[in-house]
């Protein structure tokens, strides 16, 4: 079965992964490098303590599985289990998500100021803030790098730095993908190929809204370990990744940002954010990389995970792929490969495919 992968971000470089183990035979498409577009630009907060509806929670509850299965397969350390202190909320908005994680059976609990100097001694404390035990943070280049090596050590092949121009098909079954330099043959097209996805399964008909939703992600120069948690304050989001390099986004609440478009010069707006940040860590500290991405985002805002238009195509694209992409993945190339889902996997499923925007 030829099967052709469109994007080696994260989605799609786990899904090569998966199709190439099953005995596939697979080539990745990307019109740049692995995981330089969405993927190379992500905060790689892992989590489901932000979710959309109840079934979203459920689905970014069993990713956070998928992220541990993922990560024993491929003997990767881009993944790291530090857990998540999160004080975004205050007063009742506080005790609100409290309980409704709780209710949910998510793990959580509140620490208090004391504990969280402990916790996070380089931090400004807050009188309170939830733990989040079970949360983490992944390194969605080194993660991608690692599935791409391990998908080629069973024979997928990649071309980067060509794009997909359309999909193929005839009577009613797609036959390959057209690129600038002639059209390659495949039995199956996955398309992660994340913002340019609705232009490609626009080439078949399938309608597939996105919105536009830029994100920029600063770097701060390495400096000594002083953070062991994702932290999530009122104001700014922060994590430091093993090499010491703090990494920051540029505005508050960046889960559930809804911006259109970028609302200030990039150095200004991380200027602001590395203040920010300055005085949550009570040190001064300076930006030295701001990097502009555009997140893929369905215009409902969750995922969109399944087979679509002419027989052989398979979409998924969605935010966040930091959380969803290792369980995603698992179930694209298990669909693709004709295996059966079970009745827990499908109904995990069931709300995100791309059929809900032509019913």
């Amino acid at each position: 079965m030829k099967i052709i992968v469109i994007g080696a971000g994260i989605i799609g470089a786990l899904t090569a992964y998966h199709l190439a183990e099953a005995g596939a035979e697979v080539t990745v498409i990307e019109a740049g490098q692995p995981a330089n577009a969405a993927s190379g630009a992500s905060f790689g907060w892992i989590n489901a303590s932000f979710y959309l509806n109840e079934d979203h929670f459920r689905l970014r509850c069993a990713a956070l599985e998928a992220h541990r299965r993922i990560q024993y397969d491929l003997g990767t350390t881009a993944t790291v289990w530090s857990g998540c202190l999160c004080w975004e909320k205050e007063g009742a908005a506080f005790e609100a998500q409290r309980a409704s994680l709780q209710r949910l059976g998510y793990a959580v609990r509140v620490v208090n100021r004391s504990e969280f100097a402990r916790l996070e001694p380089a931090v400004v404390p807050p009188e309170r803030a939830l733990l989040f035990e079970d949360e983490g943070a992944v390194d969605l280049v080194r993660l991608a790098t690692d599935a791409l090596d391990a998908a080629a050590a069973c024979g997928a092949r990649l071309i980067s730095g060509i794009e997909a121009l359309d999909i193929q098909e005839v009577s009613g079954r797609v036959v390959g993908i057209e690129t600038p330099l002639g059209m390659i043959p495949a039995d199956h097209v996955v398309v992660a190929a994340g913002v340019a996805t609705q232009a490609l399964v626009r080439s078949v008909g399938v309608p597939l809204p996105m919105l536009h939703r830029p994100a920029l992600i600063l770097r701060s120069e390495p400096i000594e370990p002083v953070l062991a948690h994702v932290l999530v304050s009122p104001g700014q989001e922060l994590r430091q990744m093993p090499d010491g390099r703090l990494l920051v986004p540029t505005v508050a609440n960046h889960q559930s940002d809804d911006s259109a478009q970028v609302s200030s010069r990039p150095d200004r707006l991380a200027d602001r954010a590395m203040s920010r940040v300055s005085a949550l860590l009570d040190r001064p500290l300076s930006w030295h990389e701001a990097t502009l991405a555009a997140r893929p985002m369905p215009e409902d805002g969750l995922p969109v995970i399944g087979a679509g238009g002419p027989e052989g195509i398979y979409i998924c694209t969605m935010h966040s792929g930091a959380t969803l992409a290792p369980l995603v993945a698992e179930l694209a190339a298990a669909e693709v490969m004709g295996a059966a889902l079970t009745n827990a996997q499908s109904a995990l499923l069931a709300p995100y495919r791309p059929q809900r925007f032509t019913a």
